[in-house]
């Protein structure tokens, strides 16, 4: 510990404040946002804090801390902290030591299917706490760095977003184009959709030999999703026929996130997958001709995602279903050699825009491997205050 420094409970020096349940949503022209667990999801026409550091208390996400700036309401599923005496620390060095300690509080929370915050453990959590003059230094050089590695992301983004936006291009040019060998006609000319099963809940797990597939394995540019620690397995007994086969082709038919609804994935392995409910199955009628592949890219195009979208149904989370994807128009390639062609030609765009975004979003790893390695030693007292020059 660095001398003049020190070490204190957070509520021996913050107050820590519950916030206020919503007995009623207000609507028109309301001004304030809501604040909770989460970001800001709708608003009132009353505030209860300004200028506050947020932490989720229920249904917590990895990212648990904020600093919300301005008037704003906080609904009972976050709390606030304040310093108690500003001559003792500063609210921006607090926001600040809280923001390095985002993953440690997101590792106090106790629950499986919502998190929620263990109050009596989080109050206890010990903060370092320099000289207010050391404090606003500290702040200042935070600052001035995070502003160079913020406008480092901001390109960084820019250019991942290129990168997609690269091979999205050459995707829809394909499938957008008229000429011999294409036609119009509906997706229920070339394929059926099967419905997945609905696998009993007692039976899932957290290991085992067979993969519960879900909308959350589906990337929203399309591809599988492996979710590591989340995946869902099941014990149970399987029906007949819902034990996938590799290259097998399912689109998810709930949107579980935006952009989510009719991505595909082409199932990974044998005998490991298993379908799902919400997930349909694409197969192809008999003497079509047929390239998985191209069916996935057709899945991929910016016309299907937004005409599935548009034919969905539900506010909050759209709905698709077989006889909806199967009514969809659709330009198809009635030749078997020139799809294999157009997968090919559209596999090496892929790789080379793959490429690129693997590089771009290293890079952004990298700049935030860079903060925290910064914000670890602002904490510990090792900061230099070259840095930031």
């Amino acid at each position: 510990m660095k001398e003049g420094w020190e070490v204190k409970k957070l509520d021996e020096f913050c107050d820590i404040e519950y916030g206020t349940r919503v007995v009623r949503k207000r609507d028109g022209g309301t001004i304030y946002p809501v604040y909770g667990g989460g970001g800001a999801t709708f608003f009132m026409d009353v505030f209860n804090r300004k200028d506050c550091l947020v932490v989720a208390r229920f249904a917590m996400s990895e990212k648990c801390t904020r600093f919300v700036r301005g008037e704003f309401f906080l609904n009972d599923s976050g709390l606030t902290i304040k310093p108690k005496d500003s001559e003792q620390i500063l609210q921006e060095f607090l926001n600040l030591q809280f923001f390095y300690l985002n993953d440690y509080i997101y590792s106090l929370a106790r629950g499986t299917a919502q998190k929620n915050l263990n109050v009596p453990k989080f109050r206890k959590i010990e903060l370092v706490i320099p000289p207010l003059p050391e404090q606003a230094q500290i702040v200042k050089t935070l600052d001035l760095v995070f502003a160079k590695l913020d406008r480092a992301k901001v390109n960084l983004e820019q250019n991942l977003h290129n990168a997609q936006a690269l091979f999205d291009s050459k995707l829809n040019e394909v499938f957008s184009q008229r000429g011999e060998g294409w036609v119009e006609i509906q997706f229920s000319s070339i394929c059926q959709i099967k419905h997945g099963f609905a696998f009993k809940s007692q039976y899932f797990s957290s290991s085992g030999k067979y993969v519960l597939l879900t909308p959350g394995n589906f990337y929203e540019s399309g591809g599988y999703r492996d979710r590591k620690e989340k995946q869902k397995y099941y014990d149970g007994e399987i029906p007949s026929g819902f034990i996938l086969n590799k290259n097998d082709l399912l689109v998810a038919m709930t949107e579980q996130a935006s952009g989510l609804l009719g991505s595909p994935i082409l199932v990974p392995e044998n005998d490991k997958f298993l379908h799902n409910q919400r997930l349909g199955l694409v197969l192809p009628n008999k003497d079509i001709p047929w390239v998985n592949n191209f069916v996935y890219y057709l899945f991929n195009t910016q016309y299907v995602r937004k005409e599935l979208h548009h034919t969905g149904t539900g506010l909050k989370v759209r709905h698709t279903s077989p006889t909806k994807i199967g009514d969809l128009k659709i330009n198809y390639l009635k030749s078997l050699i020139r799809q294999k062609e157009i997968v090919e030609k559209l596999d090496k765009i892929y790789e080379l825009s793959h490429t690129l975004q693997t590089h771009y979003q290293q890079k952004l790893n990298n700049l935030e491997e860079l903060k925290k390695s910064i914000l670890e030693k602002a904490f510990r007292g090792e900061l230099s205050y070259e840095e930031s020059l």
